[in-house]
């Protein structure tokens, strides 16, 4: 990797004049920064970094998605919908399975690589002059919120990446923290823990809305909210209605993105903003008496899109979140679940899929880190489902891939081996190719499904093999 030389001159903003990094060397320093020190609860290096430049972070309207699992699908649909008001969005999403630009995205269009590379050096310049040794997420953080504010947005998204609260992301002030699922899927502690870590989100007057299920959970985050001086909202109890089979599987995040966009534009936006006539989120103001012939004549004329109109017409866009390519022959279902909770969640879409049309033929591809699946409850999940439905597993070692955070990939064999010992159809592969070519060769072309699954990485391998460098 080249060496990005330190400069010793700085301008009022925090840009330091010298070479224009081209977007790969940026890329590259990227991926070297992963490897640096992230526990760092007070978020010193990031707070430097946001004072650099101008304390950006406070200048934009922010809200926060965290949880276990689904938040990019809550970030997304929460997207959509307030853009469905009018309003600009920024979203910052986490991991990238290919590319960086990704993570940044403005009203559902990924950054340029000219936009990233000038951005990213504005940053890269400024770590250096300052002397600091940030970790990736203290320039990605910064990065977003640079970007988001010079795109004028209405509100940004950011995703949190994980649940210890070391995420520079919280030294915005969240309007509303969004709280997805929260499960010990990796981690000794017990629930009271990593909720209290996970409630770092809550600033006083904060809005805090979660999906979780578990009432004790739930009555940890309300008592935490309170004493943190944050406003708790009633949690999500029902389901969006998505197309199937979405509903069951993506519902409670869709709904979890319904409160959030509704408390934000019911709660945040200004006095004198204007709100379009046809809002899916604010309630009009009802009229009294009956309705007078002119206005019955305007509602057949145009009639109101409705919330659970929108609902059914919106699936997911984002690669590898339970993405199902029926265009492929055979087909074949990307998702980037890697905990056991995700992966039940992965094994009930597969089994709705069968209901709507049998599957004839089924193998899972299947990678994973040794300390991210919770092998014995796993191995019992995918005993029971094979006890349901006809079907094999390939198991192949994980490919590096930056952000990842050094974690080894499992040993395949073993793994292999204890899915066999509980009389499961399973064997190994030393690469995604070699598991995707026996795959193909096992399925029927027609009516078969291959599931690539348990990493991003794994998903990003898929990806590749198409010849794709960009999603």
């Amino acid at each position: 990797m080249k060496n990005l030389s330190t400069h010793k001159q700085s301008t009022s903003k925090g840009v330091v004049p010298g070479k224009h990094y081209s977007y790969h060397e940026l890329v590259e320093y990227l991926d070297g920064c992963w490897l640096n020190d992230r526990k760092d609860s007070s978020l010193s290096c990031m707070k430097k970094l946001d004072k650099a430049f101008g304390n950006v972070s406070k200048k934009i309207d922010t809200i926060l998605v965290t949880g276990t699992n689904g938040k990019s699908l809550t970030t997304y649909f929460t997207t959509r919908l307030l853009q469905q008001e009018g309003l600009s969005v920024g979203s910052l999403y986490a991991p990238h399975l290919l590319t960086y630009n990704e993570r940044f995205v403005y009203n559902n269009e990924t950054i340029s690589n000219k936009q990233f590379a000038d951005i990213g050096n504005e940053v890269v310049h400024t770590v250096e002059t300052l002397g600091l040794k940030p970790h990736a997420l203290d320039i990605l953080t910064t990065m977003a919120f640079l970007y988001f504010s010079r795109q004028r947005v209405d509100v940004a998204l950011l995703e949190l990446t994980d649940l210890h609260g070391t995420d520079p992301a919280l030294i915005s002030k969240p309007k509303i923290s969004a709280i997805t699922r929260i499960t010990n899927f990796e981690t000794e502690e017990n629930s009271e823990q990593t909720i209290k870590k996970v409630l770092s989100v809550v600033s006083p007057n904060t809005h805090v809305v979660s999906a979780d299920q578990s009432k004790l959970n739930l009555n940890v985050m309300e008592k935490i909210t309170a004493e943190k001086k944050g406003i708790w909202a009633m949690p999500i109890r029902k389901l969006a209605p998505l197309a199937y089979p979405f509903e069951q599987l993506h519902g409670r995040s869709a709904a979890l993105a319904e409160r959030v966009a509704q408390l934000y534009v019911n709660t945040f936006l200004a006095n004198d903003t204007v709100i379009i006539a046809n809002s899916l989120l604010i309630k009009q103001k009802g009229q009294r008496g009956r309705p007078t012939l002119e206005a019955k004549r305007k509602s057949e004329l145009h009639p109101q899109r409705t919330i659970e109109e929108f609902w059914k017409e919106v699936t997911s866009l984002l690669p590898g979140r339970f993405q199902l390519l029926d265009k492929e022959k055979p087909t074949v279902l990307l998702d980037t679940a890697s905990n056991v909770d995700a992966m039940e969640n992965l094994l009930l879409g597969i089994r709705l899929l069968h209901y709507r049309c049998p599957i004839k033929g089924l193998v899972l591809i299947l990678a994973n880190s040794n300390e991210r699946l919770q092998m014995a409850e796993f191995v019992k999940q995918l005993r029971y489902f094979f006890k349901k439905m006809s079907g094999s597993v390939i198991v192949c070692s994980v490919s590096k891939q930056a952000g990842s955070h050094g974690r080894a990939s499992w040993d395949q064999e073993k793994v292999t081996n204890d899915l066999k010992s509980m009389k499961i159809k399973a064997r190994s592969a030393k690469s995604f190719q070699e598991a995707f070519e026996l795959a193909s060769k096992t399925v029927d072309d027609r009516n078969g499904l291959i599931v690539v699954a348990g990493s991003s990485a794994l998903v990003a391998d898929y990806w590749r093999s198409k010849g794709m460098k960009r999603l």
